[in-house]
């Protein structure tokens, strides 16, 4: 199951970005009986939130945003226009923001930057149970 957005640059693409993947991740679990734990509903719009903002933050133009299951994970991907590649900062405790990507790379199991044609896709995997191995996974959708 896979499902794709184009966000627009407005002040609440952010907000819709994060509740479409709330919404992907609820209907797979009330439609289709897969596994997601309430855990992994929240790290997913955290990452989704970040990747967008960065995104909105950095690159001039639209922000395409792609939800799939693939075994027992979420994966998140997000192209922007910006073909710069971003590197998580050295951590510093006393640094106010820009803890962006730390949080992400914390809270995913995998995270790829791939420069692309025109600009870059920035993908995260997420695990959908707390448990692994527990519940139906992409597999058992019909």
């Amino acid at each position: 199951m896979q499902v794709g957005y184009a966000l627009t640059g407005d002040g609440g693409c952010i907000a819709r970005a994060r509740h479409h993947a709330a919404d992907f991740l609820t209907r797979l679990k009330d439609e289709h009986g897969l596994s997601v734990a309430p855990r992994a509903i929240d790290l997913t719009q955290l990452v989704v939130s970040e990747l967008v903002t960065n995104a909105r933050k950095y690159a001039s133009g639209p922000v395409l945003m792609e939800l799939r299951i693939s075994g027992t994970t979420v994966v998140v991907a997000v192209w922007d226009s910006d073909p710069t590649v971003p590197t998580a900062r050295a951590t510093d405790p006393d640094r106010i923001g820009q803890h962006g990507l730390e949080i992400v790379e914390g809270v995913t199991q995998s995270l790829a930057v791939q420069r692309q044609t025109v600009g870059k896709r920035i993908t995260a995997r997420i695990a959908l149970t707390d448990a692994p191995g527990a519940g139906a996974t992409a597999r058992d959708l019909p």
